[in-house]
């Protein structure tokens, strides 16, 4: 493939997406001019490995910065100048300024295609002490390599995480390994906001059950401490409120697209608040382009803009630009949202769209709550729960979300390959996955998701969440509510105002029931209430619903509700 030998390419910014952008207009054309400008020192990062060199996990920050600009230079003849800040674009002349910050000298640099991939910056909210020393953002090895030095050289004891994404857990996960009693403070009702409600409180029990102070629908009012560092933060309001003390604090309230050099180049900028880009990278400014966390992608299900600024999708999007500069026709496909963290010993992941998101986009949902070993018990199997949402007219997966000690990233990544490719749910049994009782059961959780909501859309196994059963008690409609299980088991935690007829009893004592009142089934997991659901159905009861993840799942909601109201 080859363009025109005076094309010059200007890269402006060299973490994930402009590095991939140059790499890939290389491969592609050896005639082309690539000059990528950075203002700080390192090139193509790991941002997302930034918490665990905090933590000590990873020994070197060298690790997370395998590549310098020598190295660029010599494999790709990509010039990587360092240090240098793009202060202005001029989209009439196709020129970009830059100062050298080591002298503070500007200077011009003409180009034929700019590609930017400026990326995000943190969020810092205005709070009085947010400047104080041993306040910090996690964005760069550089914020990493402070961080890690203060807590070394202050022998830091306690810190306050501000925020509970991504960034937040890592971070508060890392300093708790380290020793440090970590204090989250998160502005709305549970971590990882990102996900359903009933799936974020099992988030917060492993927090709290790691010995993390979780105060949650919070609000920091100010930082206190002095020149020599901070040594507390104020929560709640400044005269209601109260210190918690600190000798650290991490900010990771969010991350922004920088867009300077975008509104002086004067592209559009969407209604995600990130450049509206085309399929390949083009803005609506001749010959500038946009790539990585800078720029909106879209939602792969709904089509709608969508920014979700993760490593992965920067690599790709900055793939397909470099392509299409050099006359290629790579094309980005949109996104799911794709996303997993470790949070202690679990794997907190999801793909596609939430219950909440579904609903919002218009669509009637079935929602399931699966919650089986990730392999057989007697190989050390754990609980892996799995939620996943489907459209009822069209059986289409939407979205999933998978908790559990081991085995989440697996089935998160083949349930969005599912969804990636239109899959009905329907379709998810007939996948032919591995299978050994070291690694999964013989009907995976994968399996299990498909037939249950299979049959739950189909009528002959429908389901019912903890949330709806609940909201249609509390609006006074008659619901009878069936514990089907042992009275073992029963003696361990009840639904409120359920009657117990055990599943062997429960052919027989049938009768008990008004045949013409909705029933609801229900055991630990799901399974022998849907067992009882069956018999029940094939009794005559017209309307039998089983309890979505059982009692495991209704119990993991009920302490979510009263959480968001303590």
């Amino acid at each position: 493939m080859s363009t025109s030998p005076s094309l010059k390419i200007v890269v402006v910014g060299s973490v994930a997406a402009g590095t991939s952008a140059a790499a890939k207009a290389r491969r592609n054309d050896e005639s082309a001019r690539i000059t990528v400008y950075e203002r700080d020192h390192d090139i193509s990062y790991s941002g997302c490995g930034l918490p665990y060199f905090v933590g000590g996990e990873v020994e070197t920050i060298d690790e997370l910065t395998p590549r310098d600009a020598a190295w660029f230079k010599a494999r790709y003849d990509v010039e990587v100048r360092t240090g240098h800040e793009v202060t202005d674009v001029d989209v009439t002349t196709r020129t970009v300024t830059v100062r050298d910050l080591a002298t503070g000298s500007t200077f011009e640099d003409p180009y034929d295609e700019l590609v930017l991939a400026t990326g995000v910056r943190s969020v810092v909210p205005p709070l009085a002490g947010v400047d104080l020393p041993g306040v910090f953002t996690v964005r760069s090895p550089s914020d990493a390599r402070a961080i890690r030095g203060w807590i070394e050289q202050r022998k830091a004891r306690r810190a306050v995480v501000v925020g509970a994404g991504y960034i937040g857990l890592e971070m508060t996960e890392q300093l708790t390994e380290r020793g440090i009693a970590v204090t989250v403070v998160e502005a709305l009702e549970h971590a990882m906001p990102r996900m359903d409600a009933d799936m974020s409180a099992r988030v917060d029990a492993e927090l709290r059950r790691n010995d993390v102070d979780l105060r949650l629908a919070t609000r920091v009012s100010a930082i206190e401490g002095d020149h020599d560092g901070v040594t507390g933060v104020r929560v709640g309001s400044p005269e209601d409120g109260e210190t918690v003390a600190a000798d650290l604090v991490i900010m990771s309230v969010g991350v922004r697209p920088n867009l300077e050099l975008a509104t002086q180049a004067g592209v559009t900028i969407g209604p995600t608040h990130a450049i509206a880009v085309d399929r390949q990278g083009r803005t609506d400014v001749p010959h500038v382009w946009a790539v990585g966390d800078v720029a909106e992608s879209f939602n792969l299900i709904t089509g709608e803009p969508a920014w979700v600024p993760l490593g992965s999708t920067a690599n790709k999007m900055g793939r397909i630009t470099g392509d299409a500069i050099t006359g290629g026709t790579l094309e980005h496909r949109g996104i799911l949202g794709t996303s997993i963290v470790r949070v202690f010993d679990l794997g907190v992941a999801q793909t596609g769209l939430t219950e909440d998101q579904a609903r919002a986009a218009g669509y009637d949902v079935e929602v399931l709550h699966n919650i089986k070993p990730d392999r057989p018990e007697y190989l050390g199997g754990k609980p892996l729960v799995i939620k996943a949402v489907a459209d009822r007219a069209t059986g289409r997966l939407l979205g999933a979300q998978a908790i559990g000690a081991s085995g989440a990233d697996k089935r998160i990544d083949v349930l969005a390959t599912a969804i990636t490719y239109g899959a009905d749910v329907a379709d998810l049994f007939h996948l032919d996955l591995a299978y050994s009782p070291t690694y999964a059961t013989t009907k995976d959780p994968v399996h299990y998701t498909g037939m249950a909501l299979d049959n739950a859309i189909r009528g002959t196994a429908p389901l019912i969440t903890p949330a709806e059963l609940d909201r249609r008690r509390a609006d006074g409609e008659k619901i009878q509510v069936v514990d089907v299980r042992s009275a073992k088991d029963r003696a361990k935690g009840v639904v409120a105002g359920s009657v117990h007829l055990p599943l062997k009893e429960l052919r027989a004592r049938a009768g008990e029931l008004d045949r013409d009142v909705l029933v609801v089934t229900y055991c630990n997991k799901g399974v022998t209430g849907n067992a009882g659901q069956n018999l029940l159905r094939n009794l005559g009861f017209a309307q039998v619903y089983n309890l979505s993840g059982g009692n495991q799942n209704y119990q993991a909601w009920a302490a979510a509700q009263r959480l968001g109201r303590s």
